[in-house]
């Protein structure tokens, strides 16, 4: 139990941190892109140089570095991610009244590079470590994996909490492949087996043989259990997303997905051409052609209008004519008219 009481600490601060850190470092990626590229790749190519000597020490020691390089390899993945620097053939928010085909296939394109690149990466992670006494590294990266595809795919089938606040401005339009539902058919296998997994690994934790060995079970039960917690904050109304407030301080606001623009419907009002209307002050070649077009209406409308009161008169006075014509003939005739 002392194991334990010292793991869930430690990994609750690393995932907060971490968390935190990352969503700062992207902020900054805004002015200062070419810096962060650079320290990304530096933090990459030490975490994974850190997690393959780490994992040749069997000891408590050897179990908080791997598992910190691990998280550390992890996060310079996310960041390439949120910082849009790696996403998918196809970063474009998901096309409106798409069919449900579509817009799977729309969602694996969005992010197919970046998936590549965290299944290469586990390949790395896998190499560097087989045969190696201290493999918590591997099962560390390994059980994020498992865990973030989990909830990817949670979010797509539709939850009732999205806590998508605080995503990058350069990534906003993966916003657009997540959909708000009460709940979805896969979320409570979801969380079953996450619950499942961090359950065991807590009992493997205090029934272990050697400290090394409690302490590996126990961060990993640490971890897993944060996952499935990940997964309940997606059903439950609770602004979790303040718990990284502080990391975005240096990003813009995020603005919602753009929806498509709506095509402008032209109009007429039989009658109503007294005045133009007041046009807008940045006048396009579509908005002047419409306008044109308009006023022709008006006019051709005048025109007909009038043409119609002309021969209305015209009649009226035809008959009138005729009345005295006949009664000039009755009255030449002796006749009263």
């Amino acid at each position: 139990m002392g194991v334990l009481a010292i793991a869930i600490p430690y990994v609750l601060f690393v995932w907060w941190f971490s968390t935190g850190t990352v969503l700062l470092l992207v902020g900054l990626s805004l002015r200062h892109e070419a810096v962060l590229k650079a320290g990304t790749a530096v933090l990459f190519v030490t975490s994974l140089a850190g997690l393959t000597a780490s994992s040749q020490i069997a000891s408590d020691t050897g179990a908080y570095c791997v598992f910190t390089c691990a998280i550390l390899l992890w996060g310079a993945v996310e960041i390439s991610l949120l910082a849009g620097w790696i996403t998918g053939p196809r970063p474009e928010p998901c096309p409106r009244d798409c069919s449900k085909g579509d817009r799977v296939w729309f969602a694996l394109q969005a992010t197919a590079y970046h998936e590549f690149a965290l299944i290469a990466t586990a390949g790395l992670v896998f190499l560097v470590t087989s045969g190696a006494p201290n493999q918590l590294g591997w099962w560390t990266f390994a059980a994020m994996l498992l865990l973030r595809q989990s909830a990817k795919i949670n979010l797509f089938l539709g939850v009732r909490t999205l806590n998508d606040e605080l995503m990058p401005a350069q990534v906003n339009f993966l916003r657009s492949y997540f959909a708000r539902k009460p709940i979805n058919a896969l979320f409570p296998l979801s969380v079953t087996l996450a619950t499942a997994a961090a359950a065991w690994l807590a009992v493997a934790a205090v029934d272990a043989g050697s400290n090394f060995e409690a302490l590996c079970f126990a961060l990993l039960a640490a971890l897993v259990a944060l996952g499935a917690l990940e997964h309940w904050f997606m059903v439950l109304p609770m602004p979790v997303v303040d718990l990284w407030r502080w990391s975005v301080r240096s990003q813009k606001p995020v603005a919602d997905v753009p929806e498509p623009p709506v095509r402008p419907v032209l109009a007429v009002i039989p009658g109503g051409g007294g005045s133009a209307p007041e046009r807008p002050a940045a006048k396009s070649a579509a908005f002047l052609e419409r306008q044109r077009l308009e006023d022709q209406f008006r006019q051709a409308y005048r025109e007909s209008k009038a043409a119609g009161a002309v021969q209305i008169v015209s009649g009226h006075a035809g008959v009138a004519e005729q009345d005295a014509s006949l009664s000039f003939n009755r009255t030449a005739e002796g006749r009263s008219p």
